[in-house]
């Protein structure tokens, strides 16, 4: 074991004004730009390049960064995209002094592990913000393998990073050729080149409405689920992070918000706004939603929820909401009385069908991304605890 102050230079980030951003000049990556594994950058800051300031923080094609605050103990390399580039505050620079002792990729697997990750949550306790210290990492002691090692464990890790990312890719691909088809079977609704009949949702739904205002008690193993905007992603309604509670407080609002099997839900509150899912999962009928969740039965002679859910997709101006509130709430008046086209219901179920066939490779693939994920996991175990 070694300490990382003793194998690298560890360089914390510069308090930039943001007063003093530019539209180009020098990128300054922020906490929101470390993701898990990777720089995330799609609202960019710049500082002024004769400013001088950013010398000392200077970041250079390769460097690893880790946050320090919020979602402490994320890592990710720089990429050459990104440059020229400084270092805001809370984010640190690692550079190895070594290159003979430490490899680069061996000490990013270090980092990415969920061990590391969990040691840093550890250490950020007993604060409302976590803040980690780069004291505290300096003194982080990490396993050091012979390079040989090294480089076996890093070279196996990075080929299953690489396999995962591929999966992932494909089911991104998949889910971008489904919009394609969408948009090439049926248009937009700005356009409606087809111009298909135009109807208010409450028209073509036999019921839409949000889930219980208020919280709810809640009992460990009822049965019973209360799921909000979080569970809500990939298209799927996921259950592993929703509450269970009390059959009363289920019975008291289930009746209003009866969520069914083909239902489609929508996200209509919060940073999500607009995620989406068809329920189909086996607690359906054991699900009370919360306010921050839409559902819509449609009425199946008329449209399909699959294309209904599309249509969202297809046109965001359908959930966007221009408000100066911190937190956007897509109002039931709003949805109730939004205008969409209505296609053939023939057409509808066309697409559909190609929906249920593109469902299925997406299943193979996650199978086989999951796999991958338990292996990954189980590697990091062996080598870094």
């Amino acid at each position: 074991m070694a300490r990382l102050g003793d194998l690298c230079d560890i360089l914390n980030g510069y308090a930039f004004k943001s007063e003093q951003y530019v539209d180009s000049g020098i990128r300054i990556i922020r906490i929101a730009n470390v993701q898990k594994g990777y720089i995330e950058d799609s609202t960019p800051v710049f500082y002024p390049i004769n400013s001088g300031e950013y010398k000392k923080y200077e970041l250079f094609e390769g460097d690893l960064l880790l946050s320090l605050t919020g979602n402490v103990g994320r890592v990710a390399l720089l990429q050459k995209e990104f440059l020229p580039a400084a270092l805001n505050q809370r984010v640190a620079c690692l550079r190895i002094k070594d290159e003979s002792v430490l490899n680069k990729s061996f000490l990013f697997s270090v980092l990415d592990s969920d061990y590391f990750e969990n040691k840093c949550i550890e250490s950020s306790k007993g604060v409302a913000q976590k803040n980690m210290s780069t004291e505290w990492l300096k003194e982080y002691n990490i396993p050091v393998f012979s390079m040989e090692d090294q480089l076996r464990i890093s070279n196996e890790i990075d080929t299953i990073n690489n396999l995962i990312f591929l999966r992932k890719r494909q089911l991104s691909k998949l889910d971008e050729l489904v919009k394609s088809r969408f948009i090439e079977m049926f248009g937009t609704l700005s356009s409606n080149e087809y111009n298909y009949p135009m109807y208010a949702l409450k028209e073509v739904c036999r019921k839409i409405t949000d889930g219980k205002h208020g919280g709810c008690e809640q009992e460990q193993d009822s049965g019973y689920y209360y799921v909000g905007a979080r569970e809500i992603y990939d298209g799927e309604i996921h259950y592993d992070t929703a509450p269970q509670i009390t059959k009363s407080d289920f019975d008291k609002d289930y009746r209003r918000c009866n969520l069914e099997q083909g239902d489609f839900v929508l996200v209509n509150t919060g940073a999500t706004i607009g995620k989406s899912a068809i329920a189909k999962h086996p607690l359906t009928e054991y699900t009370l939603l919360q306010k921050s969740v839409a559902m819509f039965k449609v009425k199946p002679e008329i449209i399909s929820a699959v294309f209904l859910k599309y249509c969202y997709e297809a046109n965001p101006e359908m959930y966007t909401v221009e408000s100066a509130s911190a937190q956007p709430n897509l109002l039931l008046s709003r949805i109730n009385s939004t205008l969409i086209y209505i296609p053939p219901i023939e057409l509808q179920e066309q697409f559909a069908a190609f929906v249920e066939q593109i469902d299925k490779s997406k299943f193979e693939i996650q199978q086989s991304l999951e796999k991958l994920e338990i292996l990954k996991k189980s590697l990091m175990q062996q080598y870094f605890g």
